[in-house]
């Protein structure tokens, strides 16, 4: 089976059966790919240069291989879950910027310089919100890149988090990402209220030990809840199951019965098909270092839907007092930057915003990190975000297939195991799931394996106690390293080869 017919079959419903688990075939499906060479844009760990202890100096060249001045062999790095590989078109936009503010200065803020991938700093976040409106399913009015996720989380809750004596609870799930969980208490708790009476957690159907939490367990919340909730805020993508929530669903579930939506899409931006503006989602927040590969600790992104980022005007008798119609805008923790582009450098008192998503900044972003951003998302453009969903589903049913062989020739290894040597905690679902793969393994086995892994320069990210979060990511990684990853595994957990 080639790649396109792999992909066909997905996208119509059903999975691929793969049944040839040789190199050559996953070789071959890495030939049938049609954004194989947008890995060649990507600056990949050696095995060598993840234990260097000084820096050392990268080639940006795309001649140079890896990146690195001496070539080695190339780590597999099925961790863009949690950081995204460098792109060298990254390298290139900071550089620019870089030159831009050592040849003009603060002219940078407002100077187009010619030959120059980036604008002028003034527009440099409205050009990362055209550049991914697209993938994000979103009006480039709508988003806004400042801050980290976090920080805009608060100032959304701040903004759409809004509780009455009737209507003051939060719904969240069970076991969300701490810095989420943070948030959300702290703002009850800034409102006077009590978070053991204002929180509320769905929670899956049977224990802990089933991290899966249907659609139909979510909107059994909603409704058990419904009279007295204000705000409801989910992951996109569940970062440690990768469980992907059916947005559109809940979404319209809960503004049915007058509850404010948010969605947290750190997992799910640059990973997984999005219509934002269409599911007329509330808001919503996002980083930018995971899939969208912007660098560690990137500027953030967010998303207010037109309804809630319009500016009007008051009437006359609404009028300040100096005689002039005054903005009308729905509140938030305001500040000169979210200040409308043609008066922001009036200095004026009256605080007129930016409509749209822009109106929710605060202070000045940092031009370096939008340069950073910008060039990642470049990567996007080039590729085309329906290729990248395509790969990126053949490459995850594929590592899924893998790991169940390992799984069927497990038995023959240790019949006394009380329970397999993993289980794959990520839905089956392909309308479920991303780019991740979360396997939990037995007791005792997560030591060798990252010991075997760290051996074969193999970069995962491990969750504790037992789950590694497994994530070929579709811009760079290939099924070749599907399947040397699933070899190593194979080898830690000692299956042998049925």
């Amino acid at each position: 089976m080639d790649f396109s017919a792999a992909a066909d079959q997905i996208r119509s419903g059903k999975k691929p059966a793969f049944s040839d688990f040789s190199r050559q075939h996953a070789r071959s499906l890495d030939e049938s790919d049609p954004i194989k060479h947008l890995r060649n844009e990507y600056i990949f760990p050696t095995k060598a240069s993840l234990k260097d202890k000084a820096l050392k100096p990268v080639v940006s060249s795309a001649a140079a291989g890896n990146g690195h001045e001496k070539d080695g062999e190339g780590a597999i790095y099925f961790s863009g879950n949690s950081l995204g590989l460098q792109s060298r078109a990254t390298r290139r936009y900071i550089n620019a910027q870089l030159d831009t503010w050592a040849s003009i200065g603060v002219n940078g803020h407002f100077t187009d310089l010619e030959d120059s991938p980036l604008v002028n700093w003034q527009d440099m976040a409205a050009q990362c919100a055209t550049q991914s409106a697209g993938f994000m399913g979103a009006l480039s009015s709508e988003i806004v890149y400042m801050n980290t996720l976090t920080t805009n989380m608060h100032l959304l809750l701040a903004a759409f988090y809004r509780p009455t004596e009737k209507r003051h609870k939060i719904i969240l799930e069970w076991k969300p990402f701490p810095s989420d969980y943070y948030a959300i208490h702290s703002h009850i708790q800034w409102h006077n209220l009590d978070p053991a009476k204002s929180m509320v957690e769905i929670w899956p159907n049977e224990d802990e030990k089933d991290l899966y939490i249907p659609t139909s367990q979510v909107l059994a919340t909603i409704d058990e809840h419904a009279d007295d909730t204000a705000l409801i805020l989910l992951p996109g993508i569940q970062y440690y199951s990768g469980q992907l929530f059916d947005i559109a669903t809940i979404t319209k579930y809960a503004q049915d019965r007058g509850i404010v939506v948010g969605w947290d899409l750190a997992h799910a931006a640059g990973n997984v098909d999005l219509k934002l503006h269409e599911w007329n989602v509330d808001f919503a927040m996002w980083c930018t270092y995971k899939y969208i590969n912007a660098g560690p600790g990137s500027i953030a992104g967010a998303f207010v839907h037109e309804r809630h980022g319009r500016v009007e005007w008051a009437p006359d008798e609404g009028s300040s007092d100096d005689g002039q119609p005054r903005p009308v805008f729905r509140p938030r923790l305001s500040g000169w930057y979210g200040g409308d582009k043609s008066v922001r450098f009036d200095m004026a008192k009256q605080f007129q915003p930016t409509p749209g998503a822009g109106g929710f900044q605060i202070g000045n972003p940092s031009a370096l990190d939008l340069a950073a951003l910008s060039g990642a998302l470049s990567m996007f453009n080039e590729a085309g975000f329906a290729n990248l969903r395509n790969k990126s589903l053949v490459l995850t049913c594929y590592a899924e297939a893998l790991l169940n062989k390992i799984l069927a020739d497990e038995p023959h290894v240790d019949k006394a195991a009380t329970a397999a040597a993993f289980t794959i905690v990520t839905p089956a679902n392909t309308a479920e799931r991303g780019a991740q793969l979360s396997i939990m393994l037995r007791d005792g086995l997560l030591d060798k394996v990252l010991d075997e892994f760290a051996a074969e320069g193999i970069v995962c990210d491990k969750r504790k106690p037992d789950v590694l979060r497994v994530a070929p990511v579709p811009m760079y990684n290939s099924f070749d390293e599907v399947w040397r990853f699933m070899e190593v595994l194979r080898r830690a957990l000692g299956v042998p080869q049925s």
